[in-house]
Order: structure tokens, then C-alpha cells, then sequence
């Protein structure tokens, strides 16, 4: 072959490179991924779970699935405009964290399949019509948050048996997870003679307002109510609560990463890891109306050892033997 020949073929391959990349990219299924949070406060757990699920399903990252990232960063208001985006990003999959980002999912479309993680019960929020048959185009995860209210306050009063004044933050603008937090939340205290009160927040500038409220009102402890806003203000809560030297109950194992005290609640990169597989299986023909719904089977006990040391609480050795994760 002559020198001008290859010249020309070789630069003729090289046009037809990016053509052929982007056919392979226009032909590999796209997964939605729509949630409150931004992608860098979940990217080490609930990401790299749901990463971790879509390859068990036989679907990897880049190689034969895109995953199209719509954070709404905390502003839970921009979730519908975000949903109604992926939707005319034409995807075949939206995958919804969080009860609001699910609701904004359903709105925006009946047709494409959506895969959800709630807190809230998704058949009173109508989300499924149940748990065994959603029916339509929605299914997913149930992660029972506000049903665990109870447990952790039982925790917390075996971890601390003098604190007896707890307040219980909420936010009383979902009350799909405020209302069970202080209905469980009362009965448990009721039965082990706590005294509790509720404080409200639905901003993140009122949550500074309900913890200067807390403090006057001298709670021992916090427990932290499930709501999205919550989990990604966890850095905000830990700090106040160590200004005023408050231990927490939280429902995320982050916010003890950060120095809050405690958390129980469902292991969250597993339900991620279980809603990949969800979104593999529908990718490869399953219907989302024939997924039941499930439920956690992994629960994980935090607690933060250097935070009860500050704190001057010795923790309860039977409580250290029945930690998941203890930090030091």
C-alpha cells in the first residue's frame, strides 16, 4: 500500500471513530438517577451500592449501561422539573431516592419504569397500590425508617439510662415520615418513662432555631427524625450537637461518621445494592409491576466511640457486642 494510501485510509478510520462511539452510546440503555442529595455526600455508599447491584444483574458502568445523574443538591423543589428532564432524555429507567423523588418520578411519567427507596410506607403515599402487587410502572424499597423509631429510642435510653428529657426533631413538611416518627417515638417513651418533645425544622436555617429551642428546654439527648433534609444536613446537626454537647440518635450511619453518637437503621448501601439488581432485571425485560416491593433484611448498629468518650458516656459492653460498626 502506497504512503498516500494509508494516509488517507488512517484518517478516514480516525473520522469514523467518534461515529461508532457514539452509535455504541446511543444504543446502550440509560438508567435515571434522580435523588435529593448531591452526588458527593452519597457517592461512597448509596452510589457505589447501587453500582455494585447493577453489576450483579450483568450491567456495568460505561461499558453496557449510562446512568444519567439529576441531584436536586438538597432542593427537593427542583425534583419535578428534574424528573420531567430524564423523562425527555427518552431513559429506560428512573431510579428514585427518597420518597419526593419518587412522587416527582410517577408524575412525570406512567410509562417508564421507575424503581423507588422510601421511608415512607409507599402504599399510604401512593406510591404501589401494595406491597405484593404495585402494579403500573412503579416498584422498589421500602426502608422502614419511621417503623425503627422505636428500637433506636430503646438503644439510646440503654446507652444513656440518666438522659430523660429527649427531643425528637422532625420535619413537619412530610409528614409521611413526621407523623409515624412522633406516634412511635411517643409510645416507646410512654413505656419507658421518657419525656419527650418535638421540635419542627423544615429548613436548614430551622433546624438552628429548633436545637437553640432543644437546648433551652435542656434535652439530654436528640433523636433525629428520618427526613431527607436530615440526612443531608447530618454535618450541620453533628456540629451543633457538639457545641451544646447533646449526644444524637441518628437514622444514617454518616452522621456518626462525622461524631454524632448512634445510629440504627437498615443498611443502606445493601438496599441500594438490591435496587441495582431491580434496575438490571427490568433492563433485561422484567416488568416493574411484577417486582414486589420488599423490605430491609441487613440492619447495622453505629456508634462512635470517640463522641461518647467527649461526651463522658461510658457505653454498655452489651451494647459494643451488638455493634455493626464501632468507631474509635
Amino acid at each position: 500500500m502506497r504512503r498516500r494510501e494509508f494516509i488517507a485510509l488512517a484518517g478516514g478510520a480516525a473520522a469514523a471513530w467518534p461515529l461508532t462511539v457514539h452509535a455504541q452510546q446511543k444504543t446502550m440503555p440509560v438508567v435515571g438517577w434522580l435523588h435529593p442529595s448531591p452526588l458527593d455526600s452519597i457517592r461512597n455508599n448509596i452510589l457505589a451500592g447501587f453500582r455494585k447491584g447493577l453489576g450483579e444483574a450483568g450491567f456495568v458502568e460505561g461499558k453496557n449501561v449510562m446512568i444519567e445523574f439529576r441531584p436536586a443538591n438538597g432542593k427537593r423543589g427542583r425534583l419535578p422539573a428534574l424528573a420531567d428532564d430524564l423523562v425527555r432524555r427518552g431513559v429506560a429507567v428512573i431510579m428514585a431516592g427518597s420518597p419526593p423523588a419518587a412522587l416527582a418520578a410517577k408524575r412525570a411519567t406512567q410509562t417508564i419504569p421507575i424503581v423507588f427507596t422510601s421511608g415512607a410506607d409507599p402504599v399510604r403515599i401512593g406510591l404501589v397500590s401494595s406491597f405484593n402487587r404495585p402494579g403500573g410502572n412503579v416498584t422498589g424499597f421500602h426502608i422502614q425508617f419511621s417503623q425503627l423509631v422505636g428500637k433506636r429510642l430503646s438503644l439510646l435510653h440503654e446507652m444513656i439510662p440518666q438522659a430523660a428529657r429527649i427531643a425528637v426533631l422532625v420535619n413537619p413538611a412530610h409528614p409521611s415520615d413526621a407523623e409515624p416518627t412522633v406516634r412511635n417515638a411517643t409510645k416507646t417513651a410512654r413505656a419507658l418513662g421518657l419525656d419527650i418533645q418535638v421540635f419542627n425544622a423544615r429548613t436548614i436555617g430551622e433546624i438552628d432555631a429548633a436545637f437553640a429551642a432543644l437546648v433551652l428546654w435542656r434535652a439530654d439527648a436528640v433523636l433525629v427524625g428520618p427526613d431527607p433534609l436530615f440526612g443531608g444536613r447530618g454535618r450541620q446537626i453533628v456540629t451543633l450537637a457538639a457545641r451544646h454537647l447533646i449526644p444524637t440518635s441518628e437514622f444514617l450511619r454518616g452522621p456518626v461518621q462525622a461524631g454524632g453518637l448512634m445510629s440504627y437503621g437498615p443498611d443502606i448501601s445493601d438496599m441500594y445494592r438490591r435496587a441495582g439488581v431491580y434496575v438490571g432485571n427490568i433492563l433485561k425485560g422484567e416488568k416493574p409491576a411484577d417486582l414486589p416491593v420488599q423490605q430491609p433484611t441487613k440492619f447495622e448498629l453505629v456508634i462512635n466511640l470517640k463522641t461518647a468518650k467527649a461526651l463522658g458516656i461510658t457505653i454498655p459492653e452489651s451494647i459494643l457486642l451488638r455493634a455493626t460498626v464501632v468507631i474509635e
